[in-house]
């Protein structure tokens, strides 16, 4: 799995922001962990770190929310992060932050998914988020243990590994990561979309990711794609995307009744509430995806009840989600 953390490399003066984080779902139950290790740096301030952990339970309600913030920071020889006693890596995960405590491996036999292309677009200053997926399909085996609760055994549970960095958030995001889809085994689909704002002016939905069907690799959005359709709420989500090839993907998310986290997140460099978003994530959401390989070919239909991810980001404090008593920085 490859990546390199970016934080060790900023400037002084330079505000950033970095994450590194996991997610796996139950085969079985619409039970995930999502757990994230982040770096926070305002100009001219020295970098902190983060650990954040979200045990999803759509059968509970309310997911289990907790994040552990110190000046312990650093990238280990064999890994990629570690935040106080808690580290992540390209095989591993330990840690414990709050009533929960982890101990994960991971593997994966796909290549890493760079998200935007072209390539040049990870040296320039727009966008100003970059994201990769190390491993867009991974399996998961360990135990995450959280107080007056049966410990949550995984084995083979399937998921994946992120991470992402820059300058600051776009003013409007949705992450959508899917796996588990009833009869196609190894299908997955990782993909992001954002709005920008510029000179006062929001700029269209532009998405990028990939689409693994049948052990084929399609590349979806990108800067010139074209059709892209986006409604969107705390609620879910309906897409409509182009790929290369003719390809389209239309998908359906929607996430479990009280099943939601939300957090708070800011951009490094500015003040709030001008520089906060509100973040609303279900790690066990329904998505059914309609995707057409070619111009004219009979659309096929991909479902999975609990295996996506859903994140949305956006200004609004009136979706209805509780926000968790810990911000982003």
């Amino acid at each position: 799995m490859e990546a390199l953390a970016q934080f060790p490399q900023a400037r002084p003066r330079a505000g950033m922001y970095e994450s590194f984080y996991l997610r796996a779902v139950s085969p079985e139950q619409p039970v995930g962990i999502w757990i994230r290790h982040t770096v926070h740096k305002p100009p001219g301030q020295h970098p902190r770190g983060s650990v954040w952990c979200t045990v999803f339970d759509a059968r509970r309600g309310r997911p289990y929310m907790h994040k552990l913030t110190t000046d312990e920071l650093s990238t280990p020889s064999s890994g990629w992060i570690a935040v106080g006693a808690s580290a992540m890596g390209p095989q591993r995960a330990e840690g414990a932050c709050g009533a929960a405590r982890w101990s994960l491996r991971y593997a994966c036999e796909q290549p890493q998914l760079r998200h935007l292309s072209p390539a040049w677009l990870y040296r320039t200053p727009l966008p100003r988020t970059k994201l990769t997926t190390p491993a867009p399909l991974a399996s998961f085996d360990g135990v995450l243990e959280l107080d007056g609760r049966e410990p949550i055994e995984l084995h083979g549970w399937p998921g994946m590994v992120g991470h992402n960095w820059g300058s600051e958030h776009a003013e409007r995001w949705i992450w959508l990561h899917g796996v588990a889809f009833a009869d196609a085994p190894g299908t997955w689909l990782d993909v992001a979309l954002g709005r920008l704002k510029l000179a006062g002016r929001m700029t269209p939905w532009v998405a990028s990711g990939a689409l693994c069907l049948d052990g084929r690799r399609q590349r979806v959005g990108g800067l010139a794609a074209r059709g892209t359709r986006v409604q969107e709420s705390a609620e879910g989500c309906t897409l409509k995307l182009s790929g290369a090839a003719g390809m389209t993907v239309q998908a359906r998310v929607r996430v479990p009744e009280e099943s939601a986290a939300g957090w708070r997140y800011s951009d490094p460099g500015g003040q709030p509430p001008a520089s906060q978003h509100d973040v609303i994530n279900c790690s066990v959401a329904s998505v059914e995806l309609s995707v057409s390989t070619a111009p004219g070919a009979s659309p096929r239909t991909l479902r999975t009840d609990h295996g996506g991810a859903y994140e949305l980001g956006m200004r609004e404090r009136d979706h209805g989600v509780p926000i968790a008593p810990f911000a982003d920085s």
